[in-house]
């Protein structure tokens, strides 16, 4: 029987697992002296690209220990097919700490209801709410049906606090029981947002004052846990000193984490010839009695005050790149951080909070402490190498 042989050529053409990596090697390290938790490090499907496994549901990572740590497939990119294109996970670094990762092929995942530590969902039963939550905080804003409920109609694209202290997932029980401004043990909606700014809420600066869209219309959910929610708002076309500007808000909310990252991506209707170079707003809504102090060269804006029926005090911030910070200023009800926005038109930055009762500060130094060092991490994010073997 005559063997044949296949040319180079040929061998190129068989399917890529043939050469497949078996594992690959993450190296991950901390530029900063400052102890960070629940870091996310994310591998990208190019990255992971050497292990010739399509399916990122099937990837698994282990510490330098050998335990399996707990990972999430993300659809960053909400393509046609809604494929997962990131992979990721969390770990805890020591000050300057470099640590190691082994990442596999597996099984495809199947998560417990106890992994979940970030959730969130559109609301239809509430006037088109969408709420979202991870271990920490919990937050939601208002969709198109609350504009015209005779109950209680509201306008608003503020981003309201839901203050629990537990770190399971309480968003659908309070929705079930329909009493969540009662606390009976895992906290409550302490907090009038209104048509403040509320917690993070932005809009744009232009005439000297503040213009917002409305509530949103239209949501999805890209990454709904175990470690991270991930969900797009789209809001009709609004007013802008007589330009129309429309809205497309990304959140991400990472298990642990006390910040959401919001990204706004607006554009601008005008007359071809006369293009319309827009400024963003971020506020945080004003309380009676606050402790307000702004750094713009750290980039942040906090506010320490009092909840309204909860015992105790609260944290409240907004964290952007400083190099795009003009100033601070106010209005009636907002105390505002006015930014540039890059040619991209995206407004990206991070907003959040933290209640004493339940972390990560309990006074209004502690919580400056906290949000400088967040800015510093936004600035100097855990740095990642992935080899192949």
């Amino acid at each position: 029987m005559k063997i044949q042989t296949l040319s180079l050529a040929a061998f190129a053409l068989l399917p890529s697992v043939c050469l497949a990596a078996t594992q690959l090697t993450v190296t991950a390290v901390n530029p900063l002296p400052l102890v960070r938790a629940s870091q996310t490090i994310e591998l990208s499907a190019k990255d992971l690209a050497p292990l010739g496994e399509s399916n990122l549901e099937k990837i698994h990572v282990k510490d330098a220990a050998g335990k399996e740590l707990l990972c999430q497939a993300v659809d960053t990119n909400y393509d046609d097919y809604h494929e997962a294109d990131t992979v990721i996970f969390q770990s805890n670094f020591a000050p300057n700490e470099k640590k190691t990762f082994t990442v596999v092929v597996g099984k495809k995942h199947e998560f417990k209801k106890e992994d979940f530590k970030a959730h969130g969902r559109f609301v239809r039963e509430r006037f088109d709410d969408f709420a979202w939550e991870n271990d920490c905080i919990a937050h939601r804003t208002y969709g198109a049906a609350l504009e015209t409920w005779k109950g209680e109609p509201l306008s608003s694209s503020t981003i309201d606090i839901w203050s629990k202290r537990v770190p399971q997932m309480v968003i659908d029980g309070w929705y079930m029981s329909d009493n969540y401004h009662a606390d009976t043990g895992e906290g409550c909606d302490d907090y009038s947002a209104g048509q403040s700014r509320g917690c993070g809420g932005n809009g744009l600066w232009a005439a000297d004052r503040l213009w917002t869209s409305r509530n949103f219309v239209q949501s999805r959910v890209l990454a709904n846990g175990p470690i991270r929610v991930l969900f797009e708002l789209d809001y009709a076309p609004f007013d802008v000193n007589g330009t129309s500007v429309s809205e497309v808000k990304r959140v991400s909310l990472d298990a642990g984490q006390n910040l959401d990252h919001f990204q706004s991506r607006y554009q601008s209707f005008t007359r071809p010839g006369k293009p319309m170079t827009l400024t963003t707003a971020i506020g945080l809504k004003k309380v009676a009695g606050e402790q307000k102090e702004f750094n713009a060269e750290h980039g942040w804006l906090i506010s320490w005050e009092k909840l309204e029926h909860l015992p105790g005090n609260q944290g409240v911030a907004i964290v952007l790149d400083p190099k795009l910070v003009e100033k601070s200023t106010e209005d009636k009800l907002n105390q505002l951080v006015i930014a540039k926005l890059p040619a991209d038109n995206v407004s990206s930055y991070w907003a959040g909070f933290g209640w004493e009762k339940y972390g990560p500060a309990t006074t209004a130094e502690g919580w400056k402490k906290f949000v400088d060092e967040f800015a510093q991490g936004v600035q100097s994010p855990i740095q990642v190498q992935v080899s192949a073997e």
